[in-house]
């Protein structure tokens, strides 16, 4: 009952912010809607970290390494989040500029109901079939327990951690970013304590951070329900109906939302891609240890993704707003702005990975230990794709913005499967095991040729027809 009492009063105090798509100064707008989605998006990467650190530190490498193999779904999940997600937020964006409300909130119910549809039949094969997940994403005999108890106590998680996702695009746009990142922020906070409490104090290990992190993802989806079906000013959930143009006109809805976000999925899954492809080979190169030292290039890369997310999600509603308004000027503002961003953090990010990268490995794993030094040996090739990728998201981010998902679908693909997994069969057998770790960066940057080259003609071309 204290519980109630209390999320309600917190609801009444963050639920409303006073965001004017189409009037508020870009620079302001945008840093308005940035910070919340970045501390939230970022908050909920700290779900991941506290749980490589913890049990890095708590259980072992192996640990760690097994967690790695265990995370691709995760990443599949979320990835259908940040489908629906981007996708209605486009649409939804638009409707309102337009101020077709009711269509607005239709599209929102739709969406919700169609990935929590999704996300259960997920769920159920992973809890019920470990074992088979394990050794698809290439777990050896040795980790198997490890990936299997994490995967049974995970899988609760997905639910919840899609509504929060889903709920994060539809409470901005609701105009709420500061709900829309304490929703993400409370259950990474609750996530760090649980988790480390379950592995130091209660000792159990895997288990304990899977149980935490299912706990903690829960609390957050609730928070999302909450807010929709009794807080929220505009975007309403309404009742389903299923008469057979109803039926007929929901296919269609989802058919739009799925083809203007596809590109997010592709995004996330080329993630689970690379992380399923780099298993197996350092798995094959360098045993469980090679699999540990990779486990912390992917703990740190959703890191980065996350605040490449951040500047591409804070940007789709100004431009598609605006877009649906027609004020170019507004649109071009808010890309100069999300570029900037992207290419000040990215060097940041770079940096960090070369020249400090003993320091970031030691988080996650002893320096005594093999993993370790097999990490130290190859990270600082691995971070220079973090320019590359927050540089590529943006760009992609911009092209859906615009409703273009076939090049934004096609770029996505690109950095996603057809450069990343070539360069990491091809390169090793030129560099060795550095060709392991040069993969990412090299599939990063030969994208963004791609899309600068595709942006320049787009460019070109508009000048030749207006003059």
């Amino acid at each position: 009952m204290i519980f109630d009492i209390g999320l309600v009063f917190f609801m009444k105090n963050l639920k409303r912010d006073d965001i004017d798509f189409g009037k508020t100064d870009i620079s302001k707008l945008f840093t308005k809607i940035f910070v919340p989605t970045l501390l939230g998006l970022l908050s909920g990467a700290l779900i991941y970290l506290a749980d490589g650190i913890f049990l890095g530190h708590g259980v072992g490498s192996d640990a760690l390494a097994a967690v790695n193999i265990a995370s691709p779904i995760f990443l599949i999940t979320t990835g259908l989040a940040l489908m629906f997600g981007s996708g209605v937020s486009i649409v939804v964006a638009i409707h309102l500029s337009r101020g077709n409300y009711k269509a607005a909130s239709i599209n929102v119910t739709q969406a919700l109901f169609i990935s929590v549809f999704l996300m259960v039949i997920i769920t159920i094969p992973v809890f019920l079939f470990p074992e088979t997940i394990a050794s698809w994403f290439g777990s050896s005999g040795k980790l198997m327990p490890y990936v299997v108890d994490y995967l049974i106590y995970v899988s609760p998680a997905f639910l919840g951690s899609m509504l929060i996702v889903l709920g994060m695009f539809i409470i901005r746009l609701d105009g709420a970013p500061k709900f829309a990142m304490a929703a993400n922020a409370i259950p990474s906070v609750l996530n760090i304590i649980i988790s480390y409490i379950f592995v130091f104090h209660l000792d159990m290990g895997v288990k304990g951070a899977a149980i935490a992190t299912s706990i903690s993802q829960w609390i957050g989806g609730l928070m999302v329900i909450i807010y929709m079906f009794w807080f929220s000013k505009t975007l309403h959930i309404y009742k389903l109906k299923f008469s057979r143009t109803s039926l007929r006109l929901t296919i269609r809805n989802i058919g739009y939302m799925i083809k203007l976000g596809i590109s997010s999925f592709i995004g996330e899954t080329a993630m689970a891609c690379t992380m399923i492809v780099g298993n197996i080979l350092f798995m094959r190169s360098l045993q469980e240890d090679g699999v540990a030292a990779f486990s912390v290039a992917c703990y740190l890369m959703p890191l980065v993704f996350m605040f490449g997310n951040a500047i591409a999600q804070s940007s789709l509603p100004i431009i598609s707003f605006n877009y649906g308004l027609g004020n170019t000027s507004r649109m071009n503002q808010t890309f100069n702005i999300s570029l900037k961003v992207a290419v000040a953090f990215g060097i940041v990010a770079t940096l960090i990975g070369i020249f400090a990268k003993d320091e970031v490995i030691s988080i996650f794993i002893e320096s005594g230990e093999n993993a370790h030094q097999i990490a130290a040996s190859g990270f600082s090739y691995y971070a220079i794709s973090f320019i590359f990728l927050l540089v590529n998201l943006t760009l992609i981010g911009y092209l859906q913005s615009l409703e273009r998902f076939k090049p934004a679908t096609t770029f996505t693909f690109l950095r996603s499967y057809i450069f990343v997994i070539p360069a990491f069969l091809i390169l090793p057998l030129f560099l060795g095991d550095i060709g392991l770790w040069l993969a990412v960066p090299v599939s990063e940057f030969l994208t963004f040729c791609i899309i600068l080259i595709y942006m320049v003609y787009k460019s070109e071309k508009q000048k030749a027809a207006i003059q």
